[in-house]
């Protein structure tokens, strides 16, 4: 396809980056634009895994205390999310809960998204869960003066993912410098590289869990020398 007809379809507003971040080189900027569709999604498909895991793993974690149905029985009427602190939480469950078909606690798992998760770190709903949460990630360094590996330490971490999730989800391009048009793959190894390091704090094989579906390193390598 010609750029002129690449550009008619995917806009010249937002081919310009692209355009700038190859100087000029049409050819190159149609294929900077693909590559980056690529690496979109490698890494929301990563970020998905990483994602299911996360509930699976806090769910497992929780519901030995606060039962099997923790989560709707949390936002009811006197459960431990029904608090004018933890009124978020409660809300999205409840309304989770209305799109549901038929209730089953697997389904309001799979139906709540990436930043309810997130925010079971925040301090309000990590205190209302009895502080446990952070047997999720059992091989997570030890806190020290410098550094607290503790429930806002995840929580912002977690935030770091959930921003670059969104970012993709609204096709907003992860293969520059952010607020440059200059061609960067730093941003998305660096956000690769932090979900592997939480795996690896789950004790989850990463590595053998996302066989053949993680090229995040061949397609920034391909970025780089574009």
């Amino acid at each position: 396809m010609k750029y002129s007809d690449f550009a008619d379809v995917m806009t010249n507003a937002r081919m310009n980056r692209y355009l700038l971040a190859c100087g000029g080189n049409t050819r190159k900027a149609m294929t900077l634009y693909r590559k980056n569709l690529q690496l979109t999604q490698e890494l929301f498909t990563v970020i998905s895994c990483f994602e299911v895991a996360l509930r699976n793993v806090i769910d497992a974690t929780v519901a030995p205390s606060l039962g099997n149905n923790w989560l709707r029985d949390a936002a009811s009427t006197g459960g431990v999310f029904d608090t004018r602190r933890c009124h978020f939480t409660r809300d999205s469950i409840n309304d989770a809960i209305t799109k549901l078909n038929t209730y089953s606690h697997n389904k309001l798992v799979a139906e709540l998204g990436f930043g309810f998760w997130r925010f079971m770190f925040a301090q309000n709903q990590f205190n209302a869960t009895g502080r446990i949460l952070l047997r999720v990630f059992p091989s997570k360094p030890r806190s020290t003066p410098a550094i607290q590996y503790n429930n806002v330490y995840i929580f912002n971490q977690l935030a770091q993912l959930n921003h670059v999730r969104n970012r993709m989800a609204h096709h907003e391009p992860i293969c520059f410098l952010p607020g440059n048009p200059i061609k960067d793959t730093t941003y998305a190894r660096q956000h690769y590289q932090l979900i592997l390091q939480l795996f690896q704090w789950m004790q989850i094989n990463e590595a053998a869990l996302l066989y053949g579906l993680d090229h995040i390193n061949t397609i920034c390598n391909e970025i780089d020398h574009l």
